[in-house]
């Protein structure tokens, strides 16, 4: 390692800084499955608030059971990408199961869901074009925008009407392509999309929505956002992940044919990343099933979520404006931001902090969210310690 990179890396300390406190937040070990109780690696129970299972299919039997079979069959890895040698039977099946389930032409899936953002925002942010990003936008969409060609503008979160001043002053026939999460991961709000879809039409643009957290959660069966408003049609791409509702790795792109074989022989990320392995794609597609099997879980996962909303709000906490099973607690301080979530890991309730630079510093909050395995009982159990907690660390009275 070359000595001037090694001392720039040493002069960040805020990690020790944090530790020597005793709150340092990340890197907590554990030893089972993303269940409502997990055993941390210090043998301790705790409740789980902060994982992105939202249907609670992570350790489901069926998902486990295929993913075994996938690896008796095709092994434990595709060892190539997609665009050579890495492209099983399966990959494919699962593409065309994931087009019928969220209403495109067709569908192709990476190895990551954040190399889904990276490769298709950079691909289709053409030459002469324009890219136009929500404030809050993942990071993958802000590197994906970083590497395209395309003039990136930003517009203030869920901002239609900053948006639509921006978007006018550029040329009418210039490529245009609108990028927002479905769901925002720290906020727990909707993108307004039937307001987005009347500017794509009105402006020519193309919209792009990151349906991460909005897959298993919004629309019919979990679908989405754009099902969620009737938009499906008039939403031109939608991307979504594996990592979260469907208890898997990985994420996919769907749209029309001709911009997905744009894709397939464009996306850097797709032909020069490994594909997608075989346990992977099969713990995948087994989900999808249920998603559509069950649609008993996703009514839990709502009858949780209201109810969380109203104890929350009952006992004075900030919220925001969620709208979905993401409740964001407002602490508007990292330090006690910090605090809270040791003191709350003391008390059995896993919950995870929202510092900047992921939110500004007047917004860092905490990220209290639900799984469909969760009971009232649990959800109950989580707002009454931190409710204490909070009033303890002066953040509600």
């Amino acid at each position: 390692m070359q000595k001037i990179i090694k001392e720039l890396c040493a002069k960040y300390t805020v990690p020790q800084e944090v530790k020597a406190q005793g709150i340092y937040p990340y890197y907590r070990p554990i030893s089972s499955g993303q269940d409502p109780v997990v055993k941390m690696a210090d043998g301790s129970d705790v409740l789980m608030f902060g994982s992105n299972s939202y249907l609670g299919l992570s350790d489901d039997p069926r998902l486990k059971e295929a993913a075994i079979a996938a690896i008796q069959k095709y092994g434990t890895s595709c060892s190539g990408s997609r665009f050579l040698n890495g492209t099983l039977d399966i990959h494919e099946e699962l593409e065309a199961k994931l087009a019928k389930f969220v209403g495109k032409d067709e569908a192709v899936t990476y190895s990551t869901g954040f190399q889904v953002n990276l490769g298709v925002v950079s691909c289709l942010g053409m030459r002469g074009g324009y890219t136009f990003l929500d404030s809050l936008d993942h990071a993958c969409i802000i590197d994906g925008s970083r590497l395209g060609f395309a003039e990136v503008r930003k517009f203030p979160h869920n901002d239609v009407e900053a948006l639509e001043k921006k978007i006018k002053r550029v040329p009418l026939d210039a490529p245009k392509l609108i990028v927002v999460d479905g769901v925002y991961s720290m906020e727990g709000d909707i993108a307004p999309v039937p307001e987005l879809v009347r500017i794509c039409e009105t402006y020519n643009a193309s919209l792009m929505i990151d349906d991460a957290h909005g897959l298993g959660v919004l629309g019919k069966n979990g679908s989405g956002t754009a099902s969620h408003f009737g938009l499906t049609e008039q939403t031109d791409l939608i991307m979504g992940t594996f990592s979260k509702s469907f208890g898997s790795l990985g994420g996919f792109i769907a749209g029309d044919k001709e911009v997905l074989n744009y894709l397939k022989h464009n996306s850097r990320s797709l032909i020069f990343s490994a594909s997608m392995t075989p346990a992977a794609v099969a713990a995948a597609s087994k989900a999808l099933d249920i998603m559509n099997e069950e649609p008993e879980r996703l009514e839990h996962l709502w009858k949780l979520t209201h109810h969380a909303h109203k104890a929350f709000k009952d006992a004075g906490f900030d919220t925001g404006h969620t709208q979905t099973p993401i409740i964001p607690l407002f602490v508007r301080d990292t330090i006690k931001a910090m605090t809270i979530v040791r003191m709350a890991y003391d008390q059995g309730v896993f919950i995870t902090p929202v510092i900047a630079p992921a939110v500004p510093e007047s917004d860092v909050l905490i990220r209290f969210a639900l799984m469909a395995t969760h009971s009232i009982a649990q959800v109950d159990e989580a707002v009454e310690k931190l409710s204490v907690i909070f009033k303890q660390v002066g953040v509600i009275e």
